[in-house]
């Protein structure tokens, strides 16, 4: 904004917002789950476009605008390439029977009624040890969602399930760049951050697990018979050979993730290794899809970046074994794209700013100042539709405000974490929604209900700042001790 100009008012910084709303609400009223498709991107571009405009007007070059835009997208391209391999590496693990290795012996082990609390404890584990939530959801959650879906459950409740996990893991990891960035952002020691983090995290999965027990154990009857199950099992052993050998593929990807091998490399190399067990394993299967594809170079590449569907006969399986590879993920990177154009213009225009401003003048107690944190989170997840941004932009925007009210740094850290990080993946258009609805292959809005950890974890956060649990405060020699406040 020009340097004379004059701080936007609230009723403005809130009106592209507003627009948005709008437009989404009457998007999903139309279209559907097709909204998708091009309504809602062209929803954010139009609001982008009414807060540029409107920006503009008040003294901000068009280049000034542009530069935020496009530093957004910037900071977008690693999501971007993350989804186009996790597309090839759905291809390539359908065509080279893991997937279905996945779901042949995950229907073996697996008992419906304990299914959904297994698969929330099992994610919660694997994203602890990997330390991302994306690769969890991308390796783990791929096979878990298949295996609940041939079980006939919900498949809103079984995203919602593996997001909980994932995200737990995510938060209580010290492998994890959001864990390491909030407490970078707050000045706060990794494991005294995480230990402190856990006084809200741990009593949120606990409810969560109980919560997925006992709804487990209410609607387990209702799923898929054993009879179902072994006929899924006898038609996948029909079209794939399956082999142990082949879950070892994931297991590797999972292992380099450990070893700390970027996500996209370690995503890659199973991508590879999914492409040559088709040629190693699945060389029926590949010769029946030569005669409609043309040959197994095209075979392979359709996997890796179209449509591959194996016909069974059965509507479930069928539904299951498909995969639109990389082309599949073009309408989430789409959506990811003119969110950041979004986001750009509303900080270009300083809409962001002045909304969370707006919500420190209120804040009179060390409650208060926590919830107006929690609320900033929110927003900007909302309103920038990044996680990483609204880790970043109220870490730095309250630090001074918890140093005043003689507030150690790991409150702050906590709260960004609690609100921040747990609730960018219930954001349709946010980075976070958006891939995991994409991976999962379920929407945003579906499994937000269930997603009882992401909601109970900003709640858990506001109990306790209300109660006066457990908020750590300054001595006077500025070392850090814990204490309660009545």
């Amino acid at each position: 904004m020009n340097d004379n100009a004059q701080p936007p008012g609230l009723l403005t910084a809130l009106t592209p917002l507003f627009l948005l709303f709008i437009l989404l609400a009457y998007n999903v009223a139309v279209y559907g789950d097709d909204s998708l498709s091009g309504a809602n991107q062209t929803a954010l571009i139009i609001s982008a476009a009414l807060a540029s405009a409107m920006t503009m007007l008040q003294g901000t070059s068009w280049d000034k605008v542009q530069t935020h835009m496009l530093d957004n997208i910037r900071a977008a391209t690693p999501a971007i390439l993350i989804l186009l391999m996790v597309g090839a590496l759905t291809g390539s693990w359908l065509i080279s029977g893991i997937v279905p290795a996945m779901i042949y012996y995950g229907l073996e082990v697996f008992s419906p009624q304990y299914f959904i609390v297994s698969a929330c404890a099992v994610t919660a584990i694997a994203a602890v040890v990997i330390g991302s939530s994306w690769s969890t959801s991308a390796t783990l959650g791929v096979a878990l969602m298949s295996i609940g879906y041939a079980m006939g459950i919900n498949p809103g409740l079984v995203a919602g399930a593996l997001i909980s996990g994932a995200y737990f893991g995510d938060k209580m990891s010290p492998l994890s760049d959001t864990t390491n960035l909030a407490s970078g952002v707050s000045n706060v020691d990794l494991f005294t951050h995480i230990r402190y983090l856990s006084m809200t995290a741990l009593p949120s999965i606990l409810i969560t697990l109980l919560l997925y027990l006992i709804i487990g154990l209410i609607t387990g009857s209702d799923a898929a018979s054993v009879n179902d199950t072994e006929q899924y099992r006898a038609i996948i052993q029909q079209h794939f050979a399956l082999n142990p050998l082949l879950l070892l593929v994931p297991a590797g990807v999972i292992f380099l993730i450990i070893r700390r091998v970027p996500a996209l490399p370690a995503l890659f190399v199973g991508t590879l290794a999914g492409v040559l067990c088709a040629l190693l394993f699945q060389g029926e299967l590949i010769q029946q899809l030569s005669e409609e594809l043309g040959n197994t170079y095209q075979v392979a590449m359709t996997a890796l970046y179209g449509d591959i569907a194996i016909a069974t006969g059965n509507d479930v399986l069928d539904e299951l074994l498909s995969t639109g590879g990389m082309y599949g993920m073009l309408n989430t990177i789409w959506l990811i794209v003119t969110t950041m154009v979004f986001g750009g213009a509303m900080e270009a225009a300083g809409y962001l700013s002045r909304i969370t401003n707006a919500l420190i003048s209120r804040v009179h107690s060390a409650a208060g100042l926590i919830t107006a944190t929690g609320a900033t989170c929110m927003v900007t997840n909302v309103s920038a539709s990044d996680q990483y941004l609204a880790v970043v932009v109220p870490g730095r925007m309250f630090t001074k405000a918890y140093q005043e009210r003689n507030l150690a740094p790991q409150n702050l850290s906590r709260t960004l974490e609690d609100t921040g990080t747990v609730t960018s993946v219930l954001v349709p258009w946010n980075t976070c929604g958006a891939y995991h609805a994409t991976v999962l292959g379920v929407a945003t809005f579906a499994y937000l209900p269930w997603a009882f950890f992401c909601l109970i974890s900003p709640l858990m956060t506001l109990f306790f700042a209300w109660a006066g649990i457990k908020i750590a405060k300054l001595s006077d020699d500025e070392e850090l001790a814990t204490e309660e406040v009545v």
